[in-house]
């Protein structure tokens, strides 16, 4: 079995097609949506996911982190959520 690819941190990240992303109120948080089912994301996981748009790369999801919470180094947190999400198959890098 080959390793899996590495999240290219320049490219342009957007959800997979099988995916919906959207606020749940019943479960009270962001969660993502699939024909078999649903995967609820806790606090931060929803803010991360909600800025994966088809528009921006994991170096800009970082950077307009940070700037949304100063002060505060979230790199290596967003691109360790960014490297798990990749591995589940819920984002990829946009072709094209």
């Amino acid at each position: 079995m080959s390793a899996p690819v590495p999240l290219a941190l320049d490219r342009v990240l957007e959800l997979q097609r099988q995916f919906r992303f959207q606020w749940e109120p019943a479960q009270e948080s962001f969660v993502l949506l699939y024909p078999e089912g649903m995967v609820k994301l806790q606090g931060s996981a929803g803010e991360i996911m909600k800025r994966i748009d088809g528009e921006r790369s994991a170096e800009r999801i970082v950077a307009d982190l940070e700037a949304t919470f100063p002060g505060v180094d979230l790199r290596d947190d967003v691109l360790q959520f960014l490297e798990v999400a990749h591995g589940k198959g819920w984002i990829r890098a946009r072709t094209g």
